[in-house]
């Protein structure tokens, strides 16, 4: 874990698919985001989710490549369009830094001067102790409030100390729940590195889709 520092279809039915957006279908879509699983025991019903950083879109074995690149990018903006209802903005963070701060660290006087989402896919956050700017990953958007909590409070720590050494330390353990939020973050690197091995990821959703 470090914190600082869809689909081409074919007539066998291979229930994993990488979805094809190069003409523009799903813009703003990066390559490798969206997975398509074809599942033999789906009649009509669509389904997806999010899991290890990518959109999963489960579709039936037999749909024709039309209507997947019809409905695939309408699951897609569904759950983009939940993920954004859900995602503290960037003025929430700042005070949701704040809040750990008074509570947890009330030593540490230094509050950051900007807190943006960004796309990060190495690093949970990042804080640049010049201009007191901290960075938080998409990633963690719509994750549990302790997740994110964990990292914010990471970050802010660094305001005042650079280093992992033993005053960082000493504060970041004053998190209640620590040992918890690591462990979700590890299981969703887990996931993503899964995800990102075409092997393993087949292995894994054909248990799921026959």
């Amino acid at each position: 874990m470090r914190i600082s520092g869809a689909g081409q279809g074919n007539a066998q039915g291979d229930p994993l698919d990488s979805f094809d957006d190069s003409e523009g279908v799903l813009p703003g879509i990066s390559e490798g985001e969206i997975i398509v699983v074809r599942s033999n025991r789906r009649k009509k019903n669509i389904s997806a989710y999010r899991q290890g950083g990518r959109i999963v879109v489960s579709i039936p074995a037999r749909m024709s490549k039309a209507d997947e690149r019809a409905m695939v990018p309408e699951m897609v903006a569904k759950i983009r369009a939940q993920e954004a209802a859900n995602t503290m903005s960037e003025e929430g963070l700042a005070a949701r830094v704040d809040e750990l701060l008074r509570e947890l660290a009330p030593e540490i006087q230094l509050r950051p001067s900007t807190i943006t989402w960004r796309a990060m896919r190495e690093r949970w956050g990042s804080c640049t102790g010049v201009d007191r700017s901290i960075r938080i990953s998409d990633r963690l958007k719509g994750a549990p409030d302790y997740a994110l909590d964990y990292v914010l409070f990471h970050e802010a720590i660094h305001l005042q100390y650079f280093d992992h050494g033993r005053e960082f330390k000493e504060l970041l353990a004053r998190f209640p729940r620590a040992e918890l939020a690591s462990a979700y973050l590890d299981g969703y690197e887990a996931a993503e590195t899964a995800l990102a091995a075409p092997e393993v990821l087949k292995k894994l959703l054909r248990s799921q889709s026959t």
